[in-house]
Formats: C-alpha cells, structure tokens, sequence
C-alpha cells in the first residue's frame, strides 16, 4: 500500500502543478473578481481552476467524493470512503492582489483522515507534498518541523501581535493559511494558531504535511481534526513545533473557550 499511495501522491501532484501553471498564467492579469460574502474575495480563476481540478481528479480516483470551496456541497461525499477536499486557490486574497502568498491546495481524505496532500505554489516555486506514514517534502527535500521547547520567542507569521502576545515572534505571512501551516513543517515558523470555525478545505492538505514532518497538529482546543463531516468545518486550528504543542493549547485555551462562549 505505502507504493501505491506514494504513487498516487506523485500523480496528484503533477495535477496540482498543472493548475498551479494554469492559476500563474493569469495572476497579476485583467480577470472578474468579486466578494462571495462581504470579506470574502473569489474570482473567476478560482471557478476555472476549480473545474479543471474536479475533472481530473474524479478522472484519477472516479469513486471518490468530492469537497471543494469553490463548488455546492453535495452530501452524496458522506458515503464516500475517500474524498477529496480541495481548495483551488487557498489566499485569492493575495492571489488578487499580486502577491506570492497562495496555492492550490489538495487532500484526498479516507475515513476521515487525510490520506496525501498537495500544495503547489509556483508564485513562490514551492511545491509540498505529504503521505500519511511515509513522510512530506517541499521540492523533493524532505522536511522536519523545528525542535523548539519553550513557547517564548515562538516564531509566528502574521502581521501583528496583540499586546498579550508580544512574547512572541513576528516572520512573514503568506495570505494562505495552508502555506501558513506549511511553514511549521518546514521549520520556517513554530506556531499557526486560528481562533474561529474555519473549513476542511482550507487545512486539510496541510494538516497532513505538518503532521508528517512532524509537527503538533489540532483543532483549537487540542482535538484531533477530522474530515469529510456533515458540517466540514472545525474550531480553529493548531499547528506548532513538536515540544510546544501542548503548551500553546493551554497559551489560547481561555479565549478559545471565550469564543465558543464557554
């Protein structure tokens, strides 16, 4: 099995760099752009890009569900034993501004765990791939989440800290959550943490990569995450160095709980 699944990574990923290349083809160009909800930019390559991937995914694995931000949910994919959860654009907000800072993103979830993951960003030559039990690597360099064990000076891409949070570290952050997550893998950051109910597609790839490189990997409170859910959202997501997981559960457990209203 661990052949075939490695083999099925490699081919998902060849499909993910040709929607990377079809997504490059027309960053920083004239396309419609518009905001789904307020807040929540998308744009016409996002559809085309989505389209593309559903039909070559379903080509590869045709039993397979299918889960995808930019398509109507069907819960024809709960009977599903895999199922891909897939964003095709992940951080449009940055892929319409010009900016580096997204990636297609592609799970193909079985039982409700991720299977293999993909992320291919080509505005940053990156590309991430990830198998359950075998290992992740970006470019072909396998990768290992940081040693770090005390939560102080933890380095966390984002803009800015709150003044409760100054004990921590600033490093560049990337629009896309998934790339966010994937710099822990990389032991370019030592923690991601999100506070809010967020959605599968958005995680799922790289959850799967953070946790084969080694990296501590939850919901807000600590929980496992699980996909492919009648609700396909989670609470938050917590993605950290291996020895300060625990650690910076319990840093953001009172305003986790405050947010659930506990």
């Amino acid at each position: 099995m661990a052949d075939a699944d490695t083999a099925l990574t490699a081919a998902v990923a060849l499909i993910a760099q040709e929607a990377g290349e079809m997504a490059l083809a027309r960053w920083r160009t004239d396309f419609a752009r518009w905001e789904k909800i307020p807040g929540s930019p998308v744009c016409e390559v996002d559809l085309d890009v989505d389209r593309m991937l559903r039909a070559r995914l379903e080509g590869l694995l045709p039993d397979a569900g299918w889960l995808s931000e930019e398509t109507v949910d069907n819960a024809d994919r709960l009977a599903r034993r895999r199922v891909w959860v897939v964003d095709p654009i992940d951080g449009t907000r940055d892929y319409i501004r010009g900016r580096e800072g997204w990636a297609v993103s592609i799970a193909l979830v079985e039982d409700g765990r991720p299977l293999l993951g993909v992320l291919d960003a080509p505005a940053r030559r990156e590309r991430w791939a990830g198998t359950r039990g075998i290992g992740a690597w970006r470019n072909g360099v396998a990768l290992h989440a940081g040693d770090r064990t005390e939560l102080t000076g933890a380095r966390v891409p984002t803009d800015a800290l709150p003044k409760v949070d100054r004990h921590l570290t600033i490093v560049h952050k990337p629009n896309s959550i998934a790339l966010r997550m994937a710099m822990v893998a990389a032991d370019e950051a030592d923690l991601v943490a999100t506070l809010r109910w967020g959605n599968e597609w958005d995680i799922a790839a790289a959850a799967l990569i953070a946790a084969e490189a080694g990296a501590g990997v939850s919901d807000a409170l600590g929980a496992p995450l699980r996909y492919n859910k009648p609700d396909p959202t989670a609470f938050g997501v917590m993605v950290t160095a291996p020895g300060i997981h625990t650690a910076a559960v319990e840093w953001l457990s009172d305003r986790a709980k405050a947010v659930l209203g506990g």
